[in-house]
């Protein structure tokens, strides 16, 4: 029989995120001087993509639309993560303590730029599937007009589920107080503080994953699947190898984002270790992000012709104005 009654379930004035507190402050300090210029990365990469997505013409097209958006939504999912978990290296041992709409809001972000991070990846399949598969149609389908009502519906699917699950698992009591084991407002770690029944929340949860994580991975590995036939099997080598470049950078980055995620999230939560789920956020909130930039940029040579003509601009206007 449970100690706990319900007379004792009482929301806590405010959650305390303990992430690495308990660690010895050398090794903490050590963690924000290597976690720190990754974190400058991310945003620098991020945001030379977006730039170059607006600024150059010869990528206003739908593929680099969708990548431009991809970049936008990293931006915002690194600064909702990383400054705070930043902070909390440097913070004396206790953690950070944060009132619950904080901590809810915090969780809310967290799921609708992951979530839509998730559809815009599918969205970005479905491009390249469209554009390689079935050419002579592309320029009709993907319009600009339909770019756009993507791009929404993945934000706004995002932002639907984000509300759903940071409003099912606020609703139950605390019992257990607001000691979050993580390193932000995480799902699984808030809902481990929840008393009663938490199997409807589970389901919503184990749910969420299978729709955001599983459908969509096996729609993007089905569709670039018969992209690769198509490439072996028309064109130039020059152009399978171009076709071949890309297709491998989306799949390189869908693989690492619903792998991670997947393994994150798809898990019961009796089966948790919340000390190995901390581990393994700093890749995901850290590492991964910072792997996007380098992929599109490194082998793309789109991108890198676009940096090189609008730095060649810059550098003409200033010759110039000297």
């Amino acid at each position: 029989m449970s100690l706990w009654h319900e007379s004792n379930w009482t929301a806590p004035l405010e959650f305390i995120i303990l992430g690495f507190s308990g660690w010895p402050s050398g090794v903490r300090v050590l963690l924000f001087a290597l976690l720190l210029p990754l974190y400058l990365a991310t945003l620098a990469g991020n945001l030379l993509i977006l730039g170059l997505a607006l600024a150059d013409p010869a990528l206003h097209t739908p593929m680099y639309f969708f990548l431009g958006s991809l970049s936008a939504v990293e931006v915002a999912y690194t600064l909702v993560l990383t400054p705070r978990m930043l902070a909390g290296f440097l913070l004396p041992p206790g953690g950070q303590a944060v009132a619950p709409t904080t901590c809810a809001a915090q969780m809310g972000l967290f799921v609708a730029l992951g979530g839509s991070e998730c559809l815009l990846l599918a969205a970005m399949a479905l491009d390249r599937y469209l554009a390689i598969c079935r050419p002579l149609y592309y320029p009709q389908i993907m319009t600009t007009g339909l770019c756009w009502r993507l791009l929404v519906s993945c934000c706004l699917g995002g932002s639907v589920l984000a509300v759903g699950l940071t409003t099912v698992i606020f609703q139950l009591p605390f019992c257990r107080g607001g000691l979050v084991n993580h390193v932000f407002c995480d799902l699984p770690a808030v809902l481990l503080l929840a008393c009663g029944d938490r199997a409807l929340q589970e389901h919503v949860l184990l749910t969420a994953c299978l729709l955001l994580l599983v459908l969509p991975l096996v729609l993007i590995l089905l569709s670039y699947t018969r992209v690769l036939v198509v490439i072996l099997g028309v064109g130039s080598a020059a152009g399978r190898r171009k076709a071949f470049n890309t297709v491998a950078s989306h799949l390189t980055v869908a693989v690492l984002h619903y792998g991670c995620a997947t393994a994150m999230y798809s898990r019961p939560l009796s089966s948790r270790d919340l000390e190995e789920d901390k581990l393994v956020s700093l890749i995901y909130i850290n590492i991964t992000p910072l792997l996007y930039p380098a992929i599109y940029t490194l082998r793309n040579r789109d991108m890198q012709g676009a940096l090189l003509r609008v730095l060649g601009h810059r550098t003409s206007d200033q010759d110039d104005d000297t």
